[in-house]
């Protein structure tokens, strides 16, 4: 396959001298033939994303060029990744590439270990879905020679990355319920550090101020993007002096969360409680009351994903891209007013 940068030239011996420890640790590491103490393990990972190391057989077949994409992501606590990992099977299925799948449990260290193992796995690029901290990773990568595409959360570094519009989608699920007659709005946000909590919560402030309610703190409460936290999130905001009388949620696992809690306390959206979502579900028009939500278009994001890959793979000289989607707003009835049909 045309297009492929020169082999690295690190070696496991300079794994182990940046590391401090002996060669065998170093491959006992890596080839998991032998327990090593968390510490030492997390340092050797460390140096090898240091050195661009990637062992021998998986660099020569990185320059061999075999035909199988490497998806790093949080998939199985995230079921929004679903449709994106379907959109990216698909078009790799259409042009001959296997997908390969490996879980970083949306964490910085598990990320690193996701990327190495996809390394070790021979595969021609990678389509990251990154953590908090994803710039080791980026560097280990870069200096394997081996491309990557970010996906969903866009990173302050330069790659091909492709998202869905953030911002002005949450600032527009806030004004609805503004223009709905709601002033007291709460919102229940992601998980602090990832660029799509960051930029929802900007647009949940951006939206607020656009129709001059004033910004209130305490009813800013983080979920963590999991459904257990959010259902805690969705009780303390219940528990404030004056609790909200509308709650945009973040996305769509805190959503499920939210739903619980309000159901653990009697209360009936949107009748005593209008909620909206970032997030669109499968089966979100078979709730009752139907989901007011945000949809992202995820098939599309993984078949294009799967396109900047592909295209990096045939010239890995073109500029770094940056590709922004835009949802949809799925108008139904847990916000609160009469829903369009559909």
């Amino acid at each position: 396959m045309a297009g492929r940068r020169p082999r690295q030239t690190a070696t496991m011996s300079d794994v182990a001298r940046l590391a401090g420890v002996s060669v065998s640790t170093v491959s006992h590491v890596l080839n998991k033939t032998r327990a090593v103490a968390p510490d030492t393990a997390r340092l050797v990972r460390d140096a090898v994303a240091a050195c661009g190391y990637v062992p021998e057989k998986a660099a020569r077949h990185q320059q061999e060029g075999l035909g199988t994409i490497g998806l790093a992501m949080s998939a199985i606590s995230n079921p929004y990744f679903a449709d994106v990992v379907h959109g990216l099977d698909r078009r790799a299925s259409q042009e001959g590439y296997s997908l390969l799948l490996a879980e970083t449990h949306d964490d910085p260290d598990g990320e690193l270990r996701a990327v190495s193992e996809l390394l070790r796995r021979k595969v021609s690029a990678i389509v990251l879905a990154p953590s908090g901290n994803t710039g080791r990773t980026l560097n280990y990568a870069r200096r394997a020679g081996v491309p990557v595409t970010v996906l969903d959360r866009f990173v302050r570094h330069e790659a091909d990355q492709i998202s869905v519009e953030n911002v002005e989608s949450t600032a527009r699920l806030v004004g609805h319920l503004a223009e709905a007659g709601h002033t007291r709005i709460a919102m229940i946000s992601g998980r602090p550090g990832l660029a799509t909590t960051e930029e929802r919560v900007q647009g949940y402030r951006l939206g607020l101020e656009r129709h001059d309610i004033p910004r209130r703190e305490e009813y800013l409460v983080s979920g963590g993007s999991q459904a257990g936290p959010a259902q805690h999130a969705i009780a303390e905001l219940l528990s404030r002096s004056r609790p909200p009388t509308a709650v945009v949620v973040g996305n769509n696992q805190m959503t499920i969360g939210a739903m619980r809690g309000l159901r653990d306390v009697g209360m009936r959206v949107p009748d005593d409680l209008a909620l909206v979502a970032f997030d669109d579900f499968e089966w979100s028009d078979l709730f009752q009351p139907r989901l007011t939500a945000i949809a992202q278009p995820t098939l599309m994001i993984g078949e294009q994903a799967f396109e900047l890959a592909l295209s990096r793979i045939a010239d890995p000289g073109l500029a770094a891209r940056r590709v922004l989607v835009q949802p949809t707003f799925q108008h139904r009835e847990s916000c609160g007013c009469s829903a369009e049909s559909g």
